[in-house]
């Protein structure tokens, strides 16, 4: 039996991503965001919410660029205590012992423990009530080379140990049970 409960936002799990944002070094911040997503694929587009009273909100407003950093198990101390401190009181980035990088597109910093760092520009704001959603395009992404298969060169981004976010918990990704079209493929 299935009960019946407020709306609420229980789609999950989601990405525990760190998002980068400023133009110089005395601007940089992270902030911690769990509601993002992609939004196409081609042009690639994501997006990230966010609460205009966050101290990442007006700085990502008037650069419109920022960087959606994956995080992993290792960086879960980090990705935690970067959501719940505020970027007005800290320096994320020396408190956490994270390393700010140079992005190859946008001003905005790289997190160098990152496995996977996407560079996004934002093309519209959208305000829908606790959060304002910023559609962004990817303009370009760095991914680890420490990641990548030697034998294939491809990406192996699931040896990260990537983090997830599910209803107040973060939690590390499982094993691989399957890959796409796996159902349908024809037995050899």
């Amino acid at each position: 039996m299935k009960q019946d409960w407020k709306p609420g936002t229980m789609i999950y799990p989601l990405p525990a991503v760190l998002v980068s944002c400023g133009s110089c070094e005395e601007e940089y911040n992270v902030l911690t965001v769990a509601w993002v997503g992609t939004i196409c694929s081609n042009p690639p587009m994501c997006y990230i919410s966010v609460r205009p009273e966050r101290y990442s909100y007006p700085i990502i407003k008037k650069n419109m660029e920022f960087v959606i950093n994956l995080t992993t198990k290792d960086m879960a101390r980090a990705t935690d205590w970067c959501g719940v401190r505020s970027g007005k009181n800290f320096n994320k980035f020396k408190e956490m012992n994270l390393t700010p990088g140079k992005a190859s597109v946008v001003n905005a910093p790289i997190i160098e423990e990152s496995p996977l760092c996407i560079e996004c520009r934002v093309k519209e704001i959208i305000s829908l009530g606790s959060h304002d959603m910023f559609i962004s395009d990817v303009v370009n992404v760095k991914a680890d080379d420490k990641y990548l298969n030697p034998q294939t060169g491809q990406f192996d981004l699931a040896q990260s140990n990537l983090l997830v976010y599910a209803h107040g918990g973060y939690y590390e990704t499982g094993g691989k049970i399957g890959k796409f079209g796996w159902s349908v493929e024809k037995k050899k």
